[in-house]
């Protein structure tokens, strides 16, 4: 990977719609640090994403799917190879009695916001974690009591052979920030979730009371990627962090 020669040849084979060389990846971080990756490749279809993860793999570049860069820490010397993110395309929701139906590069607080203001319940506990729709599905996200396996019904992924499948939440394997898709190198493309009928203002209310304790434990006004610490069963990393005298 000394020689960039590379690059040349992807950007001439694959002919991406948008691409950025040498992209600092403090521009997309929450932590707003990170050295330059390579090669940013924003691809708009699942064909191109198809496309773009193939040629990758045979010649033999390291490629790294990244969402909305809220889980990352990136060293000053930056990525080598690709990193893909999902492009514009892949950011959309749509209602269908109580589905909602949404890309997977959709904001999760833009998709409780869709949830609530269509007086669909059961996303509240989402709307202030900082990723993706996608990234959602890939570690499980949850807060507050609340977990996605919790809403979803079913998710369309991109497999390791280029195939494009539609997995039920039962096939996703969910568990405690980890699915079948962080195990399988499966990329999501959208994501179908189940939500109950609610009034609009009850909705509003408990995200506004989940909003507020979140605020008074995290400083959201810096750089940060939410809660560190992933919780030991039947514990908080909270409390055992200050029972220790940390």
């Amino acid at each position: 990977m000394e020689s960039k020669k590379w690059r040349d040849e992807l950007i001439a084979t694959v002919k991406p719609g948008n691409f950025r060389i040498d992209e600092p990846m403090s521009r997309l971080t929450s932590f707003r640090i990170g050295g330059p990756a390579d090669l940013v490749v924003e691809v708009e279809t699942p064909e191109e994403l198809a496309l773009t993860v193939e040629y990758c793999k045979k010649s033999a570049i390291p490629w790294f799917l990244f969402g909305r860069g809220s889980n990352l820490l990136v060293r000053d010397e930056g990525i080598r190879g690709v990193v893909l993110r999902l492009g514009k395309d892949f950011q959309y929701t749509k209602v269908e009695g109580r589905k909602l139906i949404a890309g997977a590069a959709s904001a999760l607080a833009v998709v409780a916001e869709a949830a609530a203001r269509n007086g669909l319940s059961g996303l509240e506990f989402a709307s202030g974690i900082p990723g993706s729709l996608g990234g959602a599905v890939f570690m499980n996200a949850g807060a507050y009591g609340g977990e996605l396996k919790q809403v979803l019904k079913e998710a369309t992924i991109l497999d390791e052979q280029g195939n494009i499948q539609v997995l039920s939440v039962e096939e996703l394997h969910l568990g405690y920030r980890t699915s079948i898709v962080k195990e399988r190198n499966y990329i999501v493309l959208e994501a179908v979730l189940k939500l109950q009928e609610k009034a609009e203002e009850e909705i509003r209310e408990l995200t506004e009371d989940l909003q507020q304790r979140r605020s008074q434990k995290q400083p959201l006004e810096y750089p940060s990627a939410g809660s560190t610490f992933k919780r030991p069963e039947g514990y908080f990393a909270g409390k055992l962090i200050m029972d220790s005298g940390l």
